[in-house]
């Protein structure tokens, strides 16, 4: 089973935008995918019953878009389904640690869904937050 944890970008001054960090057994996921990518408002993603909220019935998330007009796709999606205790997103593609690609990961559906929680409720202007 892999880890996740999830962080967020607050914005100026820092960068230009807000945006959401995905990091999966220590693994930058967006950065690694696309460099030219920033992950997606954390509000629009993390929100209770949001997009990475999983289901039985699979779907297909974007989470990160391009920050730079550049040839290339525009979005990074994955997509997210539930099977048992477990959290599957798959149609992945990002170099792992031995550089070998990893195209799905799989989380214990607890955790996973605590990762989620406990980000949203870390951003600002949320009832637990900062």
């Amino acid at each position: 089973m892999s880890t996740l944890l999830i962080s967020a970008c607050h914005g100026p001054p820092a960068c230009s935008a807000v945006h959401t960090y995905l990091f999966v057994d220590g693994l930058d996921v967006v950065a690694r995918s696309d460099s030219r990518m920033a992950g997606v408002d954390p509000k629009r993603l993390l929100r209770p019953g949001g997009p990475l909220y999983p289901t039985d019935m699979p779907c297909t998330v974007e989470v990160a878009a391009q920050e730079r007009p550049e040839p290339g796709p525009d979005r990074l999606t994955i997509r997210v389904r539930l099977r048992g205790g477990t959290v599957i997103w798959s149609d992945l593609m990002y170099p792992g640690v031995d550089g070998r690609p990893i195209e799905e990961v799989r989380f214990r559906l607890e955790e996973y869904v605590s990762e989620v929680e406990r980000a949203y409720a870390a951003l600002p202007g949320q009832p637990l937050g900062q």
